[in-house]
């Protein structure tokens, strides 16, 4: 299909940083998700989980990542986990754009930074401390540590960005707003460059509890690695991740004008609400289908524009249909999707950044990575999922969907690089 020429993009995305189970680095993770293969050391049981219908999860092998040394042990103890993870993707991606923070006008510096739960895991460490050695014992970091805004704060912290600083917390898809909140800032002059997207670390035995009852998450405890399964007629349920994702976008202009390498453009961005259920989205995907039309019309494009869908799909049953027959509905059968949670985990608050960056490095490579544990596609499935190896496709524009609990939705579109 002969796609239209690039349309002009609103946000520049110079810089990339990836942490996740996946690979910690863009080049790591990028190398794998387009594998297709996940990685036997990045699933399986946990302690914390034991004895739960879903006892496993994605986590970041710790030969990978060693906090306190890439950290600092004092600065690593003032952070929860998803706030380490955020500064480590930060400063990956703030390089990646070649900027130097002792250099930059901080006070033009954004940051939005989304996360579902912030540090979840330490509420449930300091409510064992309570109950075994009574309220003298639980830390005083409680609270600065675990608010969802610890996140951002810690990167602002880390590079000295001194300009709007902000959390989102709209559930799974706080990543993708956050994005479209540092893009809406942008545009309006608020800030020269943001640093957006999300984080999330989330290993806790009360919220995977809470997810079983719900029957959300997979049961696949004989098969980890192969449980998580977009769009798959066997699919069963989600399996949690952990990681961060963020972008580093600026004004065109000023991304032109210090010669920055422009990776892709955000073009477009729309959110909505479904108004339907505290947990399931609309069946009939009216609240994602508005974001993604507000999006194509913020960006200026036709649903014929689109080559490439990095869709939320999650592996739940429901999602993943209703996602699927909203994409038809409106893009028609010709964008290729993809699921790339099989390799990453559903890593709630922080995959639409993951994705996001993802997203763009197909743009760049114009390759769509594979569907990972897609054997048999749900024959109810009415668009084309990339399946089994990446797929070479050539596209100008690809577009990102997040769904989140409580029916916030948000869709971004992203295009090639033309400057």
């Amino acid at each position: 299909m002969t796609r239209p020429a690039t349309p002009p993009f609103t946000a520049a995305v110079t810089g990339l940083g990836l942490v996740t189970a996946a690979g910690v680095g863009v080049d790591e993770a990028w190398r794998n998700v387009t594998r297709g293969e996940v990685r036997g050391s990045s699933v399986g049981p946990r302690e914390e989980l034991r004895d739960l219908p879903c006892d496993f999860m994605y986590a970041i092998p710790a030969e990978d990542l060693d906090t306190a040394q890439l950290l600092g042990v004092a600065a690593q103890r003032l952070m929860d986990r998803f706030s380490q993870l955020a500064v480590l993707a930060a400063r990956e991606a703030v390089a990646d754009a070649g900027l130097d923070p002792s250099v930059w006008d901080s006070g033009r510096v954004a940051v939005v930074v989304g996360s579902a739960h912030g540090g979840l895991p330490f509420y449930d460490d300091q409510h064992a401390v309570l109950s075994a050695k009574g309220p003298r014992r639980v830390s005083p970091k409680l609270a600065p540590l675990t608010v969802v805004n610890s996140a951002a704060s810690s990167v602002c912290m880390d590079l000295g960005a001194r300009g709007p600083s902000m959390a989102v917390s709209t559930a799974c898809s706080s990543g993708t707003v956050a994005i479209g909140t540092a893009h809406q800032m942008l545009r309006t002059g608020a800030c020269d460059i943001a640093i957006a997207g999300g984080a999330e670390s989330v290993c806790s035995r009360l919220l995977i509890a809470s997810a079983c009852q719900m029957r959300a998450v997979s049961t696949r405890r004989d098969a980890p690695a192969a449980a998580c399964r977009p769009f798959d007629a066997d699919r069963d349920g989600f399996v949690v991740g952990e990681g961060s994702g963020l972008l580093v976008m600026e004004r065109p202009e000023h991304a032109a004008a210090r010669g920055a390498r422009i990776r892709a453009g955000i073009a477009g961005y729309g959110a909505s609400s479904d108004s339907y259920s505290a947990v399931a989205p609309d069946p009939e995907g009216k609240g994602i289908e508005s974001a993604l039309r507000a999006a194509l019309t913020d960006a200026g494009v036709t649903p014929s524009d689109i080559g490439h869908v990095n869709a939320h799909g999650t592996s739940t049953v429901f999602n993943d249909l209703i996602e699927a027959t909203m994409l038809h509905r409106l893009l028609g059968a010709d964008p290729l999707v993809t699921s790339t949670k099989a390799m990453t985990g559903h890593t709630l608050g922080a995959a639409g950044g993951i994705e996001t960056a993802l997203t763009v490095l197909a743009l760049e490579n114009q390759l769509v990575p594979p569907t990972a544990n897609l054997e048999s596609l749900d024959p109810r499935i009415p668009v084309e999922v990339v399946a089994k190896a990446a797929r070479p496709a050539a596209f100008d524009c690809a577009v990102k969907t997040s769904l989140g609990f409580g029916g916030h939705n948000a869709a971004l579109v992203l295009t090639r690089s033309h400057l």
